[in-house]
């Protein structure tokens, strides 16, 4: 049987608040970014690119757009006789009467897939965080120094570290060292490496770990598996990572890293970082080139196969199948696939989901929007009434009735509807 050097398990994750109606319908992996791809494509060109070839996919929440997404793994070269892409759902049966509880559970409920290719090496990945990383330097600095985990880190500002697992590292060597302390989210951090949720494992550690585990009431690698194991005098490395990393956890936070890809410098480049998607998910490969009419613009913005732009269009992101209508404008905005933008329509600061029509004359947030409430999120099917205004930061859910929509043409800053 052929046995990989490292296996790598990406955990898909699954809804959160704090992105709102994006997550409605699909995992937080599967959330599109960078005007044709999905969160979950970084860390598989990652893999891609740091050859590694045999990768299993956890997803428990509303999987279907992210099977559907990685179809055969072929985007990401990953066929062949010693390569491919697993999807692994979670699963009851006379032994395991729960779904997947956690991070730690969903890998712990898939050790007989671990246990039959027998890896050297267990690479545990969040599939939700935008970054470039040869994961072949982290394992090297993880066997040199026969660890029983190695994980990375960032270094973060102080004052926003509380939000993350928080390590102080010992400065041992250029690339990290043994982990002095760790904390899951500390009201009041000692250190600034922020995780990363990249973890390289022992197998056999992991294993007895993961079992260990399952006597628990929680079951998260952060806040369970690395205390236990520090507890337990394992050998703990912090790798220390000096790359990108976008965090989008939340509606600002993603609207901020998909803004980190404009401008003449940006700090995501999506062609040097090597970004590998499925360009037949939505028939992104099959659309016609970009068509500017005479009196749109674009400017410092991207626009992929199948855009109409006969309005203007700032700072801003189109998917594939935007049609932007003369007399529109859209600005500082994020705007999905399929959407439809009439004349006389204004979006500032707005991210847009999926076949959502803006009719005539529509106002969607403003310039003017205080930070905490900047962005306006519009879930996907949606036609928004001729007319209408929202306000800043508010949010709209997905299909909205038309006998829903507020008779007095408005919603206020910050509504929800």
């Amino acid at each position: 049987m052929y046995r990989p050097s490292t296996l790598a398990m990406i955990l898909a994750g699954g809804r959160v608040d704090e992105l709102g109606v994006l997550t409605h319908y699909r995992p937080k992996s599967a959330v599109p970014f960078g005007g044709f791809a999905r969160v979950i494509d970084f860390p598989l060109s990652n893999l891609l690119h740091s050859g590694i070839e045999r990768i299993a996919i956890l997803s428990q929440y509303r999987s279907y757009s992210l099977i559907n997404h990685i179809g055969t793994g072929a985007a990401w070269d990953m066929i062949g006789r010693n390569r491919g892409i697993s999807i692994l759902p979670p699963f009851k049966d006379y032994e395991n009467p729960h779904w997947y509880r956690g991070s730690a559970d969903a890998v712990y409920q898939n050790l007989d897939f671990i246990q039959y290719y027998g890896p050297s090496v267990i690479l545990v990945l969040s599939g939700d965080h935008i970054y470039q990383m040869d994961y072949r330097k982290m394992i090297r600095f993880h066997n040199e120094h026969d660890a029983d985990l190695t994980a990375a880190f960032i270094e973060v500002e102080q004052k926003s570290a509380s939000r993350f697992g928080v390590a102080e590292i010992a400065d041992d060597f250029e690339d990290g060292g043994p982990l002095l302390s760790y904390e899951e989210k500390p009201a009041e951090p000692k250190g600034r490496w922020a995780s990363l949720t990249v973890f390289c494992f022992r197998p056999s550690v992991l294993f007895e770990m993961l079992k260990r585990n399952q006597q628990g009431e929680s079951y998260e690698f952060g806040r369970d598996i690395i205390p236990m194991m520090m507890r337990e005098r394992c050998k703990v490395h912090g790798y220390k990572f000096r790359g990108y990393w976008g965090y989008t956890r939340t509606i600002d936070e993603y609207w901020q890293t998909s803004m980190d890809l404009l401008g003449p410098e940006p700090k995501i480049d999506l062609e040097a970082w090597g970004i590998r998607t499925n360009l037949y998910h939505r028939n992104i490969a099959d659309r016609q080139p970009v068509k500017i009419g005479r009196q749109g613009s674009l400017e410092n913005s991207m626009a992929y196969n199948g855009c109409i732009i006969e309005g203007r269009v700032r700072n801003s992101i189109l998917f594939p199948g935007v049609h932007v209508m003369a007399g529109a404008e859209i600005c500082d905005s994020i705007i999905f696939f399929d959407n439809i933008i009439h004349r006389g329509v204004q979006l500032n600061r707005v991210v847009s989901d999926v076949n959502t029509v803006y009719n005539r004359n529509v106002q969607v947030g403003s310039v003017e929007c205080e930070a905490p409430k900047r962005v306006t999120v519009i879930g996907w099917n949606n036609s928004i009434p001729e007319g209408f205004t929202i306000g800043c930061g508010c949010r709209v859910n997905p299909r909205i009735a038309v006998d829903r929509w507020p008779k007095n043409n408005r919603l206020a800053d910050g509504e929800e509807l």
